[in-house]
Parts: C-alpha cells; sequence; structure tokens
C-alpha cells in the first residue's frame, strides 16, 4: 500500500508514503536497520558553494500495526487489511491511499474505510497505473516503484491526517485467487513496506481456509509460518511479527487434490539453456483416515545440569508429565535424566500402566539441576534400553548446552548415537536456549531419523513438547522412499534432491523437497512407505516446464539454493575435513554463493572442541582464508543464536563486482 501525500510528506502503511514537493524531489526513505549503536556525527563541510537554503522536511509517518485477515472459501479470498499509522509531526497532511495490485488478481467487492467512515476509492488497470508510477519515478529521481510496473492500482480520494495523530484504514475487498491443476496460490504485496524510515511495529497476517475438498499441502515459500488443521477441510494460517521491515510478499500455496495423498509439483525454469529447478510438497493422510493407533516405545532423556536450574527445569518435568499423561497402556517407556553421571527411571523399559506412571511422575517430580553435561553417556544409555523394532519407537532428548563430560567430540558424540541405535529409534533433539550445540543436534536427528527443535529463552517448552508429542503419536508414513520419472527422459534427469534422505511423515505434517531437472515434461511420481505394518505405495502426476514464460515461480529458484547452501555447510561439518579439504569446500560454497545471488552468508567453523587439544585450528584458518578472497567485503562473528564463536557471518560482493576485482 502506498499513501500519496499531497503536501509535503507521503505515508506508507504497508506500502510507502509518495512525497509531492514542487520544490526538490524526495527520494522514498530507505531503513537504517539496525540503528547504529552511538550518535553519528555530523559530516565535516566540504570548501564548495553554498547552496540555497532548502524548506527541512516534516517529520516521517510511522506504521503502527498492519493487519490481514483472509477468509478463504475454496477459491474466493475475502480480504481485509487494517492498517494504523500516526503522523508524529506538527503539521497536518492531506494523503491519498494507493495500494498494487498484483497483475492476477481478480478482484471484487471493494471497501474503503477510514476511521470507520468510508471513502471513495478507485480500482485502476496496469496501463493506467503505470503512468502513475512511472511519474514518480522521473519526478524524484527513484527507481523503487519500477517494480510494481504491471501492476494495477487501488487509489482513493484525499483525506486528512492531523498532526501527531494517528489513522486506521481497513481495505475490504473479494479476490479470485488462481488455481494450477489442485494448487491454488495467495499472493499479498508486502514487500512496498520495506520502504519505510522505521519498522513496522506489528505485523499480522491470519489466513482461514475451507474447502469442499480434503485439504492436503499447505506451504508458504516465503515466511515461517504457523498452521493449524482444525480437520480435513478446514486450517488457519497465522504469521506475526514485530518490529519488522517486510522484504518480500507473503505467498501461500494450498492443494485440494481429490486423493489419498496429496501432491503438488511446481517449477522453474528461466533459461531453457540451463537445468530446471522444481519444487514438490506432499501430504500424508490425516490421523483420522488411519486404522488403529499403534503402540509405541518412547524414551525421554532429560538434561539436569546446573545450567538448567530454575523455570527451564520447571518446564522440562512439566514437559515429561505431559507425555506421560498421554502415554497409552499398550505404550513402553522410560525416563533418563543426566548430568555429570547418568539416572534411570528403571533398568528397562516399563509398561504405561496405572502404577508405573505413578512412579515415574514421583521420579520426575524428584529431578534438580547441577552438575555437567554427559550427553554421550545419556545418549548411549538411553539407545540401549531399546532391543528390536517391533513396535515404533522415539527416543526425544532434551539439552540447553554442549558436552561437558565424557566424549566431547561431536563427530564421535554422533557416530557412537548412530553405532547404539539398533533398532531405527527416531531421535527428536530438543535445544533449549542460545547456548545448544545447534550442529551436533542437528547432526544427531538427521542421522537418526528424527528432527531438531529448538526453544528460545522466552518460549514455553511445554508447549513446543506438546506439539511435538501430539504429532509424533500419530506416525502416517514411515521408511519413505520417492522416486519422480519425466516421460521420455534418460536417467540421471532428476538430480540435486534436497533432503538427500526421508524419514517418516506425520499427520499434519508435509515434506518439502527440491531438485533440479535437465528435460521438461509429465512427471510420473511414486512414494513408498510403511503405514502400519503394512507397505503402501502412491502414486501421483505433475509435470515440470520446458521454458517459464514469467517469474512468477522464480521462488523455486531461491529456495533450491537456500537448500543447496545449507548442504554445503553441512558437509563442511559433516567429513571432518583436514584443512586442505575445508579450504576447498569453503571456496565451492562461496562460489555456489554468489552465482545465486546471496551477499550476506553464515560460516559455521566450528570452536575447535573435537580438534586435537581443543585448539581452534580450522576458526583461525577460515578468518585468515576469507581475507585473501575478493568476492568477500567484511566478516565478523555470529550472533549466539547463530553460531556464536563456532561461525561467521560473511558480507560478499556481487558476481559481477567480484569478477572485476580479479
Amino acid at each position: 500500500m502506498l499513501f500519496v501525500c499531497l503536501l509535503t510528506q507521503t505515508v506508507w502503511a504497508q506500502g510507502v508514503l509518495l512525497i509531492h514537493d514542487p520544490g526538490q524531489p524526495i527520494p522514498l526513505p530507505r531503513p537504517i536497520w539496525p540503528p547504529p549503536p552511538h550518535p553519528v556525527p555530523p559530516p565535516l563541510p566540504l570548501p564548495r558553494p553554498v547552496p540555497p537554503p532548502r524548506r527541512p522536511l516534516p517529520a516521517s509517518y510511522q506504521i503502527r500495526e498492519l493487519d490481514y485477515q483472509i477468509d478463504i472459501r475454496d477459491q474466493i479470498a475475502e480480504v481485509g487489511i487494517t492498517q494504523t499509522f500516526v503522523n508524529p509531526g506538527s503539521q497536518p497532511l492531506e494523503v491519498a491511499f494507493v495500494f498494487p495490485v498484483p497483475p492476477q488478481a481478480a478482484i471484487d467487492r471493494l471497501t474503503f474505510l477510514v476511521d470507520g467512515k468510508e471513502l471513495e476509492a478507485q480500482l485502476l488497470d496496469a496501463r493506467k497505473a503505470r503512468s502513475i508510477y512511472e511519474d514518480y519515478v522521473r519526478r524524484c529521481q527513484d527507481p523503487a516503484l519500477l517494480e510494481w510496473v504491471g501492476y494495477g492500482m487501488l487509489r482513493t480520494s484525499v483525506f486528512p491526517l492531523p498532526p501527531r495523530g494517528q489513522r486506521t484504514v481497513l481495505l475490504r475487498f473479494s479476490q479470485l485467487l488462481p488455481r494450477e491443476r489442485s494448487l491454488t496460490d495467495l499472493l499479498l504485496p508486502l514487500a512496498a513496506a520495506r520502504y519505510t524510515a522505521t519498522p513496522v511495529e506489528r505485523l499480522s497476517i491470519r489466513a482461514a481456509l475451507a474447502t469442499a475438498t480434503p485439504l492436503k499441502s499447505i506451504y508458504s515459500p516465503t515466511h515461517p509460518v504457523q498452521i493449524d488443521r482444525r480437520d480435513a477441510q478446514h486450517a488457519v494460517v497465522r504469521f506475526e511479527a514485530q518490529q519488522s521491515i517486510p522484504t518480500s510478499d507473503f505467498r501461500l500455496f494450498f492443494d485440494t487434490a481429490e486423493t489419498p495423498l496429496g501432491a503438488s509439483l511446481l517449477s522453474s525454469r528461466p533459461d531453457p539453456q540451463e537445468d530446471g529447478y522444481f519444487l514438490l510438497l506432499v501430504t500424508p493422510p490425516l490421523a483420522g483416515q488411519q486404522a488403529a493407533r499403534l503402540s509405541k516405545t518412547v524414551v525421554l532423556v532429560v538434561d539436569r545440569s546446573g545450567s538448567m536450574a530454575g523455570k527451564k527445569m520447571e518446564q522440562a518435568k512439566e514437559s515429561l508429565l505431559f507425555v506421560l499423561n498421554h502415554l497409552q497402556p499398550e505404550d513402553t517407556f522410560n525416563i533418563v535424566a543426566y548430568d555429570s553421571q547418568v539416572e534411570l527411571f528403571r533398568p528397562e523399559l516399563q509398561r504405561a500402566d496405572a502404577a508405573t506412571l505413578q512412579a515415574a511422575r514421583g521420579f520426575v517430580e524428584g529431578l534438580h539441576a547441577g552438575g555437567g553435561t554427559h550427553i554421550d553417556a545419556a545418549l548411549t544409555s538411553a539407545l540401549r534400553l531399546i532391543p528390536d523394532g517391533s513396535q515404533p519407537s522415539f527416543l526425544v532428548f532434551l539439552t540447553d548446552g554442549q558436552p561437558t563430560v565424557g566424549e566431547r567430540s561431536e563427530l564421535r558424540i554422533a557416530a557412537n548415537a548412530r553405532q547404539h541405535n539398533r533398532s531405527r529409534t527416531r531421535l527428536i533433539t530438543l535445544g533449549v536456549g542460545y547456548d545448544v550445540n545447534s550442529r551436533l543436534l542437528d547432526r544427531l536427528a538427521r542421522e537418526n531419523f528424527g528432527q531438531a527443535v529448538y526453544v528460545r529463552p522466552d518460549e514455553n517448552l511445554e508447549e513446543h513438547v506438546s506439539r511435538l508429542y501430539t504429532k509424533l503419536a500419530d506416525p502416517v508414513l514411515s521408511d519413505v522412499a520417492l522416486s519422480l520419472e519425466v516421460a521420455g527422459a534418460p536417467g540421471g534427469n532428476i538430480q540435486r534432491m534436497y533432503p538427500a534422505q526421508i524419514h517418516d511423515l506425520f499427520a499434519g505434517e508435509q515434506l518439502v523437497v527440491v531438485g533440479r531437472y535437465r528435460q521438461g515434461g509429465e512427471v510420473r511420481g511414486v512414494l513408498t512407505g510403511q503405514v502400519g505394518r503394512q507397505t503402501q505405495r502412491f502414486e501421483f502426476a505433475g509435470s515440470l516446464v520446458s521454458h517459464s514464460p514469467d517469474s512468477s515461480r522464480a521462488f523455486v529458484e531461491k529456495l533450491w539454493a537456500l537448500r543447496r547452501i545449507g548442504q554445503i555447510i553441512d558437509e563442511i561439518d559433516l567429513h571432518g575435513h583436514r584443512v586442505d579439504e575445508a579450504r576447498a569446500a569453503l571456496g565451492a560454497f562461496l562460489r555456489e554463493a554468489g552465482k545465486r545471488g546471496q551477499r550476506c552468508v553464515r560460516i559455521v567453523h566450528g570452536k575447535g572442541l573435537g580438534s586435537k587439544g581443543g585448539q581452534p585450528v580450522l576458526k583461525n584458518k577460515v578468518r585468515s582464508w576469507l581475507v585473501q578472497r575478493d568476492e568477500v567485503i567484511a566478516f565478523c562473528q555470529a550472533r549466539p543464536a547463530q553460531g556464536g564463536a563456532g561461525a561467521l557471518i560473511v558480507l560478499l560482493r556481487p558476481v559481477a563486482a567480484a569478477i572485476g576485482q580479479r
């Protein structure tokens, strides 16, 4: 959304403020984020002719809130956008509201309200809107609005914005969403909001989905959304951010295929001479569509080291009690508590009968924090409890720190876990706080058929555990295998798929696979796995484009690039390279990042805990190598949540600039 100010300013709601000042061209504001830690001194004056004085600019607009409420019924979306903005200056302003309308949007039944009063609004097609966008670019010498050339425009009549006052704008409209096969696409133009001088205080999006046929895949390639599936035909998608600057539009896909397994295939091939990119979304049947729930084995491993003292220990206890209270009589379980030593609730797995569960609750209540962190012994002790794979088994491993007792090498800890996991136990790691060894937890989950979950210090641990356990209670498809074949294409046509290994799919969860292909065409896909104790086979169809007619699927390439770069980082950690191997891997990572247009990347080199003598050999080497790279502008140590002393954040030059300096 854009606000066009007809005096000397423009406002920006979810879009931008276009400043109309006949005395001077004024480009859109660019944020300084994060703000500098100290006041910036004024620059020293240069000896040059003094220009005539200019009238000072009034204060900028501030965005308080941007809220989307979307009600989607099949292909029809009822969209409500509420934006609250303030004028902190001392001058009243006359403004107009402008909203970029995506090219594929079919908008009907439009209502525009300012503080509850309806104003006249005009919907312009792309041709008429183009002249307005280009006029601003010419007058203000700012190319920012060129990205919306080709978009339509909603423009309102003029309304006042009082000094030090605020206005709440509400825009309502109906939209026919585009659909390709069974996949429906919702696009919200958020990116305009990045042209604000201050971050948006609160950004929220809520989309309620209701469909006549069962919902399958629900996926956003642009934002980390929360998905709450109410039943087979209803779901709610949420996204919230505080003090943020939106940098991309919001996009949401949902699939309503009338098949037991939901599968959607999207592809992009901007250059027909290069390999294409694809995104595959796979959703298993919901829990209600399954047979009776199978018995399972659950081993809970909880960190009770000194760093867990206080609120974290209390939340950990509540989490354990939640799991105990939801075990079924046919389940087996045990509890392993560890600090410098390892303590078991019982020497063997126990049936979840009433008496045993009551004793287990007493064991949990008696836990207290103190001592070191013996991760290796805790894992091996827990895995030894599970003798075979006769029923699904899960190991939930909770820690808030690094290994400080016993084996400290993450490579050897991971190898020991693999060696003792003889029953194909799914290892779910729960990292609490910012001091965890995320590379170790990721590796443990990846190599043991599980997944890693992280809980920030300000989040509720019990909520994470309850959501996780509710999902694990209903494994839908295990031992998953996927194959894709393109009609008439030779072997090896599909390549570089991520994730490279697929383990289990759960109710309400979906599989997201990205990859590349050499030849387009009709696709036959096959997904196999175990449902209960029976082998199931699901077939689905799709297509891969030979050449993309436009850039509407360009995000697929970006998703693949992010997975690819992540895989390169994993390989650097995964294989424990020697110095010469690590240098070559780092070079490959930087080249791949530059090729994909990445300007800021993270390099995880570790803290030397696994090196001989615990010295940070690779850490020091990586810094010296980066100094020698032409494509590197600067680097610094990562924040604690991003790896701290074990990682670097690196700023890269654009590819053309880096080549020019050689």
